[in-house]
């Protein structure tokens, strides 16, 4: 590093010596001493590269940085950070510590890897140096730590019925950076916006919730992905999605036998108004059949009334003066003899409860009834 801040002053002092003896020559000797410059430079840098610029890495594996030399060079320094991490010489094959290693890539001394073991993530991004004794100097390239967590579909298998509306939620854990997740369903991507992802910082790592609802169809395999940028493959979790046929709607069935159940009651309900109707309109006499009808009860009651005025025959009247009754009048008018004596009794024909008036030896006595009507 002395060495080449030397050559860049000496190079600097060459150059401007002319500039300083001679003001008006400025222009004419400056612009071929800066070209002159940057040829140097150029051709410097050319000479020393540091390959990758920039790794992205998952922690706990291994990555690696070579460093291409032109010319001769005789000791080489790795930092992380500001920290010094190993020393390789030109005439040594191979250097090594506990996390950390260097070898010639080829067996020259050209090129030298330069292996971190086991990487650790102190920080987001840790800067990786190389820096060669001469007029070579330093080069940096930027190395990226991601962890890989856990992903799962919470839940398990789910059956539901066909084109029912289902949610599955897929978690990731201890994630960084926030990973990408994704859908497929039957191994094919889901349209991203059937899903939402949210992510939340805890400590050090990032915690996503991803939503995912859909329309069941069919049977489906469902599976959660999620990745960063240093995992070769997705992590995923799969579920099996069964759809059973739904049972039969009853609503339209049960609507239409209702609405025809009605239609018919209503019609037989108009039937049996409209056979009460007739039935009460024949029973209904006209003006000439209640005439008859009030005709023949005036006759009917007018015969009855002269039989009534007439009156029956009383069998057990005797006229005044008369004294003795032959037996044969008395069995033909409805007298009886008690026990051979001489009294009579008179059956009572009007009276309707049979009532009999007795007649002594000494004479009869007389009954009459009188009916009024």
């Amino acid at each position: 590093m002395a060495a080449s801040n030397a050559l860049y002053r000496e190079v600097k002092d060459l150059n401007l010596a002319p500039c300083e003896r001679s003001q008006p020559q400025v222009e004419s000797c400056c612009s071929p001493a800066v070209s002159g410059n940057e040829a140097l430079i150029h051709s410097v840098s050319q000479q020393f590269q540091l390959e990758p610029l920039n790794s992205t890495v998952l922690q706990g594996s291994n990555v690696s940085f070579n460093a291409t030399v032109e010319g001769q060079w005789q000791e080489m320094t790795w930092f992380i950070g500001d920290f010094l991490i190993l020393v390789v010489q030109s005439n040594v094959n191979t250097t090594s510590t506990e996390n950390y290693s260097a070898r010639f890539c080829s067996g020259d001394t050209s090129c030298v890897e330069f292996t971190i073991h086991n990487v650790t993530r102190s920080k987001p991004v840790e800067t990786v140096s190389c820096a060669i004794t001469g007029p070579f100097g330093t080069r940096r390239a930027q190395l990226y730590v991601q962890d890989s967590g856990t992903v799962s579909i919470i839940g398990g298998n789910v059956t539901v019925q066909q084109d029912q509306q289902v949610e599955f939620q897929c978690v990731t854990t201890a994630w960084f950076p926030s990973p990408t997740v994704s859908w497929t369903r039957n191994g094919e991507a889901v349209n991203s916006s059937l899903y939402n992802t949210t992510s939340v910082a805890y400590g050090d790592f990032f915690n996503s919730t991803s939503v995912l609802n859909f329309q069941a169809v069919s049977n489906t395999t469902v599976e959660c992905l999620a990745t960063v940028a240093a995992l070769p493959d997705p992590l995923s979790s799969s579920v099996f999605l069964v759809v059973v046929p739904k049972p039969p709607d009853w609503t339209v069935l049960i609507a239409v036998v209702c609405s025809i159940g009605g239609f018919a009651l209503l019609v037989l309900l108009i039937i049996g108004i409209i056979y009460c109707y007739k039935r009460r309109k024949e029973k209904k006499p006209n003006y000439q059949d209640e005439m008859r009808r009030v005709r023949t009860q005036s006759e009917i009651s007018g015969v009855n009334a002269a039989g009534k005025r007439r009156g029956q025959m009383n069998a057990g009247y005797v006229p005044d003066g008369q004294t003795s009754v032959a037996p044969s009048e008395l069995t033909d008018s409805g007298f009886s003899q008690a026990n051979g004596s001489h009294t009579f009794e008179m059956p009572d024909v009007v009276n309707s409860n049979q009532a009999y008036n007795t007649v002594d030896e000494s004479g009869f006595r007389k009954h009459r009834h009188v009916t009024i009507v």
